[in-house]
Formats: structure tokens, sequence, C-alpha cells
């Protein structure tokens, strides 16, 4: 019998989660809880993780405001030009508001075709964790309920992995 969060399943909790998934189009992820789909709060923390998104493909200040803490904790990891190694870099609340704010000023939309992928992973009643696969790479993101609502407070990505 499959075992999550120290807890036992049964064989047709399993597949009626993996039915929920798959007609309600949320990704499951190998060994991840089944009933993520089910969670009340779900679609809170889709909507924060999407805001986290579109807010750094559009510049939208509000969208970043709107779903992480100012107290985020934001790390990277990416490969320079040039170079073989992955190099570190963390990134503040502030530099994160700078940062749309000068793709804003770009006026140059990130293109339609850019991926745009958001995962959950768990989501329990006081926090989630959520995958985000966009054009600079993956961020695996830790949400919170703060004052009922979902926020991002912790965040660690990595640019593609290089062939």
């Amino acid at each position: 019998m499959p075992v999550t969060g120290g807890r036992m399943r049964s064989p047709l909790a399993v597949h009626v989660g993996l039915l929920a998934a798959v007609t309600f189009g949320v990704p499951v992820a190998a060994g991840a809880q089944v009933d993520v789909a089910m969670s009340p709060d779900a679609e809170g923390v889709t909507r924060a993780a999407r805001d986290y998104l579109e807010g750094f493909y559009e510049g939208d200040s509000t969208k970043i405001v709107r779903s992480i803490s100012p107290t985020v904790v934001k790390y990277g990891y990416y490969v320079p030009k040039g170079d073989s190694t992955y190099h570190g870099e963390a990134m503040t609340f502030a530099e994160m508001l700078n940062y749309v704010r000068k793709v804003k000023a770009r006026g140059r939309p990130v293109p339609a075709s850019a991926p745009r992928q958001v995962s959950l992973f768990e989501v329990l009643d006081q926090t989630a964790t959520a995958k985000v696969v966009a054009w600079w790479g993956t961020d695996f993101l830790h949400l919170a309920k703060i004052d009922g609502r979902w926020m991002i407070t912790q965040v660690i990505w990595q640019t593609p992995p290089r062939p």
C-alpha cells in the first residue's frame, strides 16, 4: 500500500486521486501527493505561483507584491557564458521589484511560446510546495498561508541544465 507523508493510502484512493488529477489537468509528479487537485487551497497556491511567473514575464509588480512575501528568501544557480560550473546568486524582494520594473520599462513582452508550467507538489492547510518552469529555468517554491493568502516564502532555482 503506498505511503505518503507517513499515512497509508489504499490503492483505490491512489487511483481516484490520479484520475482526478488527469481529469482536471493538474500535473502530478511521481511520488507526489495524489490528492493535491482535491485540496481546497490548490487554487490559491496555483494563483500565487502563476502571479510569480506572470509578474516576472509581464513586469507586473502588483502580481509580485500579491504573491511573494517581503521576507522571501530566493537563491538560484546559473552557468555563465564561457563557464562550465554553476554560480549561485541571491535575490531579495526589493531586487525582484526592481527587476520587474525594468522588464516593464523595456516594453518587450516574453513570447507567448515561452514555458509557463506550474505544478503543485503538496498543498497542506498552512504550507505548500510548487514548481514553476519558465524561460530562465526551474523554480521550486515554498508557500505559506499568511493572513489567509498564499504567499511565496522561499525559492530555489536553476537555469536549464546544459547538454
